[in-house]
């Protein structure tokens, strides 16, 4: 296998979708108040369609999560399904419809602000700091809580050193859970591609989410190291982190979640449990190319 490119962060995405800072459609619904019903409702895609121009990404895609599962969003390429991550975590604004985060929209949030607010991801092409090493990528996670000031940083102020303490402790904490405790010193250009799979999930937790947001995480893997990445979306669940899911892997997303929605060419065509996904014919008939009459 080649060796993986590296996208820094700084490597955003480009498109012509309205950007977040622009203000959000007039004339729909309130979007801000937050809703009341169900406690263990974590996040809410309520009628979302989003327009790239004349090109529809999304059209009416509407599912929700609860806290606690480990949900699949899969679909063929070009489904829709990175964008809906997109939507979701403030890289794209939706055109119509609502996004809603422990009951408050984050329609029209900051990537930091949706972040802060317990909503972390990971990405398709892995996207690290290639020169630093393991641990300083994972505590850069870590900043993200922290509430140091610019001064307190500049003049080295107590407060600094016990939140760099604590950020270092937390991050080695997180390499030890993703299984890479022993690269913490390695920059991150020179781990394995599954190694550097693993660290930016642990740089996601350092975040320390509510809602765990995986972009494709088996990409690449040997049948083995999809063994291992099943049995640390388990751990990660087991934590208290509600996991969300994108994979092409019929077989590891059959295996791991609880609930599944289903894209294809930006719509929702099936939702259920993977066994009820598994038997519908029109996911059958998404992924084999063939009319649903016949699937």
């Amino acid at each position: 296998m080649s060796e993986p490119h590296i996208e820094t962060p700084e490597e955003l995405d480009r498109s012509d979708a309205r950007p977040v800072d622009q203000a959000a459609p007039t004339g729909g619904p309130d979007l801000t108040t937050p809703t009341v019903g169900d406690p263990d409702l974590l996040l809410e895609v309520d009628h979302v369609t989003l327009r790239f121009g004349g090109v529809v990404a999304l059209n009416d895609v509407s599912f929700s999560l609860r806290k606690g599962e480990i949900f699949g969003l899969i679909g063929p390429n070009g489904a829709g399904k990175t964008t809906c991550f997109n939507a979701m975590t403030g890289v794209y604004q939706p055109t119509e419809g609502a996004i809603r985060f422990q009951g408050e929209s984050i329609v029209g949030k900051k990537k930091h602000e949706i972040t802060r607010g317990g909503i972390a991801r990971t990405f398709q092409n892995v996207r690290l700091f290639p020169e630093m090493t393991a641990l300083e990528n994972v505590m850069v996670g870590a900043d993200a809580h922290h509430k140091t000031s610019v001064l307190s940083a500049l003049f080295r102020l107590p407060r600094f050193w016990q939140e760099e303490k604590s950020g270092r402790a937390r991050s080695m904490e997180l390499l030890r859970f993703v299984g890479i405790a022993h690269r913490a010193g390695d920059v991150s250009r020179n781990l394995s591609y599954g190694e550097q799979r693993r660290l930016e999930i642990a740089r996601a937790l350092a975040t320390n989410p509510t809602l765990l947001c995986l972009d494709e995480p088996a990409a690449g893997f040997n049948p083995a190291e999809k063994v291992d990445l099943l049995a640390l979306i388990r751990r990660i669940r087991d934590t208290g982190v509600t996991v969300l899911l994108i994979e092409h892997d019929m077989r590891l997303v059959m295996g791991v979640t609880d609930r599944i929605v289903v894209l294809e060419f930006g719509k929702k065509i099936a939702e259920g449990t993977p066994a009820e996904v598994r038997d519908n014919p029109a996911v059958i008939a998404a992924y084999l190319g063939v009319p649903t009459d016949a699937a």
